[in-house]
């Protein structure tokens, strides 16, 4: 078992579960009974920024530390190529083992039906993964033979039986563990969900968001009847896994984390899905317990990018070279004020169901712990507060009162910018730049030589 100078670490990450959806956080109609208990006993950090509110760039901003336009991956399907240090790499070279199970989804376009091999396993040794699959009751993976495998019934719980297994199998070892569970859900289809679980709700009684337009209520009560059943089924997924870490003895020896890559819209604002730079999408749950159980409420916006830093500062981990992204570590620890005012996110081409056909838009913006600012590329868009304004409703932009606090959002926007040398590129010309070329309106690949 590790020693307290290196604990463990448990990450659990999900897809597409935006902050508001927890008990915890106050949605009226959700049941997280074991994530509620685990917010009392951690540090919650509730303006978690999704920088690139999507599966891949998201995914790969997590592993790298980097934001998108450094590792490159600002779309979907393209391949995440090992020449970065990655946060398992590090950790294995501070004597961790690693172990990654479930989704992975930064391999490139192959999707669910290839070997993942070794070498582009970006540091994980142990491997109980698929690219990307959201049928959960028919979901593959693949361990080192190379056959594909399935999951045995909801893809969460088989998932969570082998994270148990691998912390059971660490009993008698005496080196420290980086454990990613990676779970699909509530990323849609929401039908596919345990009954037990949605019967747990009833839709005609789901309380929406008062930024749900009401010609969008229908459809936004069916997909959210699903959505929580799925989150409620992955919370009690996360109480097992808590339960397994105290019945062995880890829990103070061991990190755990909890958060999502991206959130959902559904029906907020009239939209639905990712990619938007609304709270509904560009805001994450995060949670992490210490050893010790150190607990504290903080709003300081902290970033994808920022979560790598921060654990490899609080395990004793060396901060490699290229990591863009800031430790929170002694501001979580309450031993230093906040490394950042804002935290930058954006659209750097649009796709998918916000692709241009759609009315998708390229967008930069800032999150800080009150207000919300976006730029596209002809100029300011939106401008909330989101302390006085918690749903996003009144625009601010170009309004006079709210003149000296753009001007001031707009400076830290251009600085970040400047920061990241994004010179805010048309979408197509972004594309030309980095050699990459659309598959599908889902997809993109870097273009064959």
């Amino acid at each position: 078992m590790a020693n307290k100078e290196k604990p463990n670490i448990v990450f659990i990450l999900t897809d597409q579960w935006r902050a508001q959806a927890t008990g915890y956080a106050g949605d009226p109609n959700v049941k997280t009974p074991n994530l509620d208990a685990l917010a009392q006993k951690s540090i919650r950090l509730d303006t978690t920024v999704s920088t690139c509110p999507v599966c891949c760039p998201a995914r790969a901003c997590l592993l790298t530390g980097q934001y998108p336009l450094t590792h490159g991956i600002f779309l979907n399907q393209i391949r995440l190529e090992p020449d970065t240090t990655t946060f398992a790499e590090v950790l294995k070279s501070h004597g961790y083992d690693t172990a990654y199970i479930g989704k992975w989804h930064l391999d490139g376009d192959t999707h669910e039906q290839n070997f993942i091999p070794p070498e582009r396993r970006l540091g994980f040794d142990f491997w109980r993964a698929h690219e990307c699959s959201h049928n959960y009751y028919d979901s593959p993976y693949y361990d080192d033979s190379g056959i594909m495998k399935k999951w045995e019934g909801y893809d969460a719980f088989a998932q969570t039986d082998c994270a148990i297994e691998y912390l059971e199998g660490r009993e008698e070892k005496e080196d420290p563990f980086f454990l990613f569970v990676s779970y699909g859900p509530p990323h849609n289809p929401f039908h596919k969900v345990p009954e037990e679980y949605r019967a747990l709700y009833n839709e005609d009684e789901i309380v929406l968001r008062d930024n749900v337009p009401a010609e969008c209520g229908a459809t936004a009560r069916n997909d959210m009847w699903g959505y929580y059943a799925h989150i409620t089924a992955l919370d009690h997924c996360v109480g097992r896994v808590e339960e397994a870490l105290e019945r062995l003895g880890m829990t103070e020896d061991t990190i755990l984390v909890f958060t999502s890559d991206h959130g959902e819209m559904n029906g907020s604002q009239g939209h639905n899905r990712k990619i938007r730079p609304w709270d509904e999408s560009i805001l994450v749950p995060f949670l992490l317990r210490l050893p010790d159980g150190t607990s504290r409420q903080i709003d300081t916006p902290f970033g994808i990018p920022d979560m790598m830093p921060t654990l490899l500062d609080l395990v004793g981990a060396p901060v490699p070279e290229g990591v863009e992204g800031v430790s929170f570590a002694k501001h979580m620890l309450g031993e230093a004020d906040a490394p950042l005012e804002a935290s930058l996110f954006g659209c750097y081409v649009p796709f998918a169901n916000y692709s241009y056909e759609h009315g998708g838009r390229e967008y930069r913006g800032v999150r800080t712990s009150r207000y919300t600012y976006v730029r596209d590329l002809e100029g300011p868009w939106l401008l909330y507060d989101n302390e006085a304004d918690p749903y996003q409703l009144e625009n601010l932009c170009g309004r006079p009162k709210a003149e000296s606090v753009q001007t001031h959002l707009e400076g830290l926007l251009s600085d970040l910018l400047k920061e990241q040398n994004d010179a805010f590129e048309n979408g197509h010309e972004l594309l030309d730049r980095w050699g990459y070329e659309i598959v599908n309106p889902h997809a993109f690949r870097r273009k064959q030589v």
